[in-house]
């Protein structure tokens, strides 16, 4: 039986984000099993949903400090 791939823009409605910030995942490898087909990015539909980078690291340092 084959995978079942999901577009970056079905994809991005799963995840609750835009089909942009999808592919900058996609493209920055942080989406397992993601391939670009012309110009499409195809991720696999059981893929789960990498950890937010842009989180905000001044709470972070400010336990670190305290």
């Amino acid at each position: 039986m084959g995978m079942n791939y999901l577009t970056a823009k079905e994809t991005g409605e799963k995840w609750g984000l835009t089909s942009r910030r999808v592919a900058y995942l996609c493209e920055e490898g942080r989406v397992a099993g993601a391939m670009k087909k012309a110009n499409v990015w195809l991720i696999p539909h059981d893929t789960a949903k990498p950890s937010d980078g842009r989180v905000n690291n001044r709470r972070q340092l400010k336990k670190e400090h305290t």
